[in-house]
């Protein structure tokens, strides 16, 4: 055993971390330093300012850590590069941060490794992770990361007039002249479609649930259709707004957040009908770092972790004793709690992802989606 790896051991062994991280840290040093696994991970990342955030937050603190280097792929969502690497036996990414949907389809298709729910830290109040995680964010495959919130956002500096407050004044091209930035992709969509029309957000996946529904959702997207920009990274609305390319954007709101404070953009969010999510880290099925990467989940799904991320973008922790954590922004020192997308004022008119829902759906909606993108 060469002397890094022997220090790290050591380390292990006497650190002030939980009894669970050591041992998982001491079977990922067996792979790092003369096992299969080597001394590096590769985590998908979704680019940007969360990126940014999570660097700051767990990639950081877990190298110094373990000595275990985390290096970053770019992923913009979906299944097919994971399914494609698991399909041929190459895999080159080991842990990926995904959309719940996702997640739990990619769980059923084999295409991740399950995990067990007793193995994340127990809470910072000492409370058992099963009960300190949020209802339904832990998984088969998956544990949850942070709760997030696609919300519209606009440029001050480009609406003459009266500001927009509405999801339907989104869709009022009279009134707010100008393009629209839109993610190109049905989830999301759909729902803000049907708010725009009128349907009260408590409503809005029982009607997706009939056909009728479907087609009321593509009806109010063709209002606007042809003067949708459509945008695939998360680090793209931003760009939009800044250069003027859209009057309004559907946008991740810590993306729009961290434009506002740290780049001192002159951008607004429409927290009404905010579609309120939350992510999960997963590790790909066949991965050759498997006790790495267990160890590096358990190190960022700390409450810790996860407020360390909320200092850095306003994303929300998925447990319980993670929300006392979170105080101000690590560098312009605002008070993040009323930017959070948790927060009891910006759930006012709320709409939680139903991810069951897309898990029984998504090929048929992007099949759907894709044909009308095609019209």
């Amino acid at each position: 055993m060469n002397e890094r790896c022997s220090m790290r051991s050591a380390r292990w062994r006497e650190g002030p971390v939980p009894h669970r991280f050591a041992v998982l840290g001491l079977v990922a040093l067996t792979a790092a330093c003369g096992g299969d696994g080597g001394d590096s991970l590769t985590v998908g990342a979704w680019g940007g300012a969360y990126t940014r955030a999570c660097k700051l937050a767990y990639y950081e603190p877990f190298i110094a850590e373990t000595g275990i280097v985390i290096r970053d792929a770019q992923y913009n969502g979906g299944l097919a590069e994971v399914r494609a690497q698991v399909d041929v036996g190459r895999i080159h990414w080991d842990v990926v941060p995904m959309e719940i949907a996702d997640a739990v389809r990619g769980c059923d298709e084999g295409l991740l490794e399950p995990l067990d729910p007793s193995m994340w830290a127990p809470g910072a109040d000492g409370t058992p992770p099963e009960e300190d995680f949020f209802p339904g964010t832990l998984t088969e495959c998956g544990v949850g990361a942070e709760f997030y919130a696609t919300v519209i956002a606009y440029n001050r500096e480009n609406i003459a007039g009266p500001e927009p407050r509405t999801m339907q004044d989104f869709f009022d091209l009279e009134t707010f002249p100008g393009r629209r930035g839109m993610r190109r992709k049905p989830m999301g969509n759909m729902e803000f479609a049907l708010m725009a029309d009128g349907v009260p957000p408590a409503e809005v996946y029982e009607l997706l649930d009939t056909p009728e529904g479907i087609e009321r959702a593509f009806r109010k997207l063709d209002t606007i259709k042809d003067e949708i920009v459509w945008w695939e990274a998360g680090a793209q609305p931003p760009q939009l707004l800044a250069d003027g390319e859209v009057t309004m954007t559907t946008a991740y709101n810590g993306r729009i957040f961290n434009a506002q404070v740290l780049e001192d953009q002159p951008f607004e969010i429409i927290w009404d009908g905010q579609l309120l999510d939350f992510g999960q880290m997963v590790i790909v099925a066949g991965t050759p770092n498997l006790e790495a990467a267990l160890e590096f989940l358990a190190f960022a799904t700390t409450p810790r972790s996860m407020a360390r991320v909320s200092a850095n973008i306003s994303y929300s922790p998925t447990r319980y004793s993670g929300l006392p954590l979170v105080g101000t922004h690590a560098e312009a020192g605002v008070d993040m709690l009323p930017h959070m997308p948790t927060s009891p004022e910006n759930l006012e008119r709320a709409l939680r992802n139903d991810w069951e829902w897309w898990v029984n759906h998504t090929d048929e909606m992007n099949e759907r989606f894709s044909s009308w993108l095609a019209r």
